[in-house]
């Protein structure tokens, strides 16, 4: 079977028999706050999806009930919101626009809390970096200057990130049809660039620093400074971590989990400025080429990350999810390929499903959408999902 689409995701009718059904569909996820879910399009009330495929022949035996929806009006477009009160008076409140570019979907809307903790975490860091600078200059501290650089790094992670954010904010257009949400990815070289940059000048300091070795003043202060900068990092690493969660994005927690190391090195700090008050003298540079040792570390599980997502890479127990849910479906008779790819803090997947050869275009439209449902329900963050419908071929005597 064969269906047509238009870019909006509305259903072009007009069939081409023997064809494939392609389906696309953005149903209510209310697993991502604040969502505002596609545009749909449902045909009439018709027979249950399934109810024509004979059962002996499905793949799998367990099946759910059927997702289908009746609709007891013509063919038309609603939004859906969330679920509570909140949400129906926002449904109510909001203007209803079928332009595509006035759509705003729940990784957009999203980006508005990841903004807001990208500019907190940035003043809160920005004015720990200011205090550590100010003693590493008077103390002469090496550790703590390579523990100042770091921070001022994280700190700067902010600016590429908050840029991604409200680029991933703008509506997918025709040169960017599915939208700007790779800025970050994009954003997410500008932080290994970052992370390398401090690497580097924290490791060229602490080298000249072991060569010609100088007293480090004001040792108080530096433990002080030190635990500030432990202080600080772990509240914004936890504040970061939790919004990342919340929205869905793996850049926000990777930075969490940055600023979290770069609190573990303040306290590489608090133990070099123990050290050289028991009168060790190279105890100042040995910490800080410690804390470039662990930069390294950060940058090294930064760029694995960061590749795995320019390339596309997801975790293999949702594809394994998907396809349970997909078998369960009834109607289904068999998955065949699922694919999924992260664009920004939301997935997309694609999917085949094989249904019986007898199934009407009116049953098998409803055996794709309670596909999706399926997928949408199994896939934590899954935004929106196509799925391609195959007839089952003629069984050969």
């Amino acid at each position: 079977m064969g269906e047509r689409w238009n870019g909006d995701g509305t259903h072009l009718h007009g069939r081409i028999p023997g064809h494939g059904h392609d389906h696309h569909h953005t149903p209510d996820r209310p697993e991502i706050p604040g969502h505002d879910p596609r545009d749909h399009h449902h045909p009439p009330g018709g027979t249950a999806p399934g109810t024509e495929t004979p059962t002996a022949d499905r793949r799998t035996e367990h099946r759910h009930a059927p997702h289908a929806e009746p609709h007891a009006a013509p063919h038309h477009r609603h939004r859906h919101n969330g679920r509570g009160l909140r949400h129906r008076l926002a449904h109510l409140l909001r203007p209803h626009s079928h332009d595509a570019a006035d759509r705003v979907d729940a990784a957009m809307e999203s980006s508005a809390e990841g903004l807001r903790t990208l500019w907190v975490s940035l003043l809160v860091l920005g004015a720990t970096a200011a205090a550590q600078a100010v003693i590493a200059a008077l103390s002469g501290s090496v550790a703590l200057l390579g523990d100042t650089v770091h921070n001022v790094a994280d700190a700067l992670t902010a600016v590429p990130l908050g840029v991604a954010f409200l680029l991933g904010r703008r509506a997918a257009n025709r040169s960017y049809t599915y939208g700007y949400g790779r800025a970050e990815d994009l954003a997410g070289v500008a932080v290994v660039l970052a992370v390398a940059a401090s690497s580097l000048v924290a490791g060229w300091t602490a080298v000249q620093r072991l060569l010609d070795p100088e007293p480090v003043g004001h040792l108080w202060a530096v433990a002080a400074a030190a635990l500030a900068g432990c202080a600080g990092n772990e509240w914004v690493a936890r504040y970061r971590i939790a919004t990342g969660r919340r929205i869905g994005s793996a850049a926000l927690v990777a930075d969490g989990l940055h600023a979290r190391t770069d609190g573990l090195t303040s306290l590489a700090v608090l133990l070099g400025a123990g050290g050289s008050a028991l009168g060790w003298r190279y105890a100042d540079p040995v910490v800080g080429l410690l804390i470039t040792v662990a930069i390294l570390g950060v940058l090294r599980g930064t760029v694995r990350e960061v590749g795995r997502r320019l390339m596309d890479a997801v975790d293999p127990a949702l594809l394994d999810a998907a396809e349970r849910e997909l078998a369960a479906v009834d109607g289904v008779r068999g998955v065949g390929a699922v694919r999924m790819r992260w664009i920004g803090h939301a997935l997309r997947a694609e999917a085949d499903v094989v249904v019986d050869r007898t199934l009407t275009v009116v049953a098998g439209h409803q055996v794709a959408e309670a596909a999706e449902r399926a997928l949408i329900r199994a896939v934590p963050r899954l935004l929106a999902a196509t799925v391609h419908i195959d007839h089952a071929p003629a069984e050969t005597v």
